[in-house]
This record gives C-alpha cells, sequence and structure tokens, in this order.
C-alpha cells in the first residue's frame, strides 16, 4: 500500500507541476458553467413567461427545475468527461514509454497493480476535483428552485462512476502507445463508441438492440440522473473499470516479456 500513496501522490502533483490540471479543470468549468447558464435562463424565462401568459402556462403545465435543469446539465457535463478525459490520461503511461523512464519504473521493487491503481487514482484524484467545482451550480438551484435532492445525489454518484470508466479505458490506451495524441485519439474514439452505441439500438433487431443499450454508458447514467440506483448500473460500471485495468496489467506484462 505504501507504494501505491506514494505513487499516486506523485501522480497527483504532476498534473499540478505540469498545469495540465489547471487548463483541463478551467475549460472544464468554463464549458459546464456556460451551458448551465443557458440552461438555466431558459427555464426562469419559461417560469416568468408561464406567471404571466396563461398560454405559456398551459404549454408548460409542469415547470419542474428537476427535469428542465437538473437532469439536461448532467448529460452536460457527461459529454464535458467525454472531451476533457481523455486530454488528462493520455500522458499516464505514453509519456513514460517516450522518456524511457517505464523500465525504471517496471524494474523498481513494486507491483504492477501498485503502478496502475497508483497513477489511475492520481487521475481520479483530478477528476474528484472537477466533479466537486460544479457543485456552486446546484448551490444556485437550491437557492432559486426546490430540486429533488435524491436526484442530484443519484446523478453525481453516476457521473463519478461513469468518469472512473472513462479514465479506466483512457489508462489502458494510454499504456499501448508513447504517444499521447494517439493514446488521446484512441481513447476518445473508444468512449465516443460506447457513448453512442445506445442510440444505434433502434435500428438493429431487438435482441441486438437491448445488447447495445446494456452495453452503452448513457442509458445506465440516465437512470441515476432519475433518481434511481440499481445494482445493475453500478455492476455495469465496475465491471468495465476492473476489465480496463485488467488489460492494463497484460499490456504492462507484455512490456516485460518483450523487455
Amino acid at each position: 500500500m505504501r507504494n501505491f500513496f506514494l505513487i499516486f501522490l506523485k501522480e497527483f502533483r504532476t498534473y499540478f507541476n505540469s498545469s495540465i490540471a489547471f487548463v483541463v479543470i478551467t475549460i472544464f468549468l468554463v464549458l459546464s458553467g456556460y451551458f448551465f447558464y443557458n440552461i438555466f435562463a431558459t427555464f426562469s424565462t419559461l417560469s416568468f413567461q408561464a406567471m404571466t401568459n396563461p398560454l405559456v402556462a398551459q404549454q408548460f403545465k409542469e415547470l419542474s427545475i428537476t427535469e428542465m435543469v437538473v437532469r439536461p446539465f448532467f448529460g452536460n457535463l457527461s459529454v464535458f468527461m467525454l472531451i476533457m478525459l481523455p486530454m488528462l490520461t493520455m500522458r499516464i503511461f505514453s509519456e513514460e514509454k517516450k522518456s524511457g523512464t517505464i523500465e525504471l519504473l517496471l524494474t523498481y521493487p513494486v507491483r504492477d497493480s501498485e503502478v496502475i491503481l497508483g497513477k489511475f487514482a492520481g487521475c481520479l484524484g483530478i477528476f474528484t476535483v472537477m466533479l466537486i467545482l460544479t457543485l456552486p451550480c446546484f448551490a444556485l438551484v437550491l437557492v432559486f428552485g426546490e430540486p429533488e435532492m435524491g436526484v442530484i445525489v443519484s446523478g453525481y454518484f453516476g457521473l463519478f462512476l461513469m468518469g472512473t470508466a472513462f479514465i479506466s479505458l483512457g489508462v489502458f490506451a494510454s499504456s499501448l502507445t508513447e504517444n499521447q495524441i494517439v493514446a488521446a485519439v484512441v481513447s476518445f474514439g473508444f468512449l465516443l463508441i460506447f457513448f453512442m452505441m445506445g442510440f444505434s439500438a433502434g435500428f438493429a433487431s431487438e435482441r441486438i438492440g437491448n445488447i447495445l443499450k446494456h452495453l452503452s454508458f448513457m442509458p445506465h447514467l440516465s437512470n441515476f440522473a432519475k433518481g434511481v440506483i440499481d445494482t445493475e448500473d453500478v455492476v455495469y460500471y465496475l465491471l468495465f473499470i476492473f476489465f480496463c485495468i485488467f488489460l492494463n496489467m497484460r499490456s504492462l506484462e507484455s512490456k516485460r516479456w518483450r523487455g
């Protein structure tokens, strides 16, 4: 465990020493804040019009801040995570390979699992900071409305699981190449496939469609955004994470075999 914590701290500090964390977090928050403002402003405008115009009130009989602000915002955050997290994970092993320090790392008296989990946890720590910094948006929602707290809590839990799955695949992609751009593109490409897979279910047979929905990220996140924490959704993300970590371990082992 000591080696794990040392690698975790080193990886976490590296992000801030190289300014990667500042850039990624800033862009993530700017995008999140901009789209939250648009969603919240639209809801406020419709609410005001409904109070003053009976026709608008009839069209929007139930103006729920949970339905019109909270859930769409979770959907937006998932898209921003899809874009930004490959930027965090691309350097984890690729940089080590390019600089030649991966050989030194593998000769240290540390297990492959400690190396992988330590680097994985370092990136996960940055992602956790990113999510925490979006909380002021929901503080504003609480001030001006009465959203369902269960939806907010479960939604954040779902985003955390999804982001962890994104990171696990990104770390694995980084272990395959020494080129950081290639690692980012491979990670983004596969994440986009899993992200959009559910939208193709309607064009396939019922059986294939159900499989595509089950493999896709979004149907599982939508349940969390509805305030439902289903064991099936939690297991899906955990299995995805463990599978990517398993592939990462095999990737490092193959590096040892090749010398």
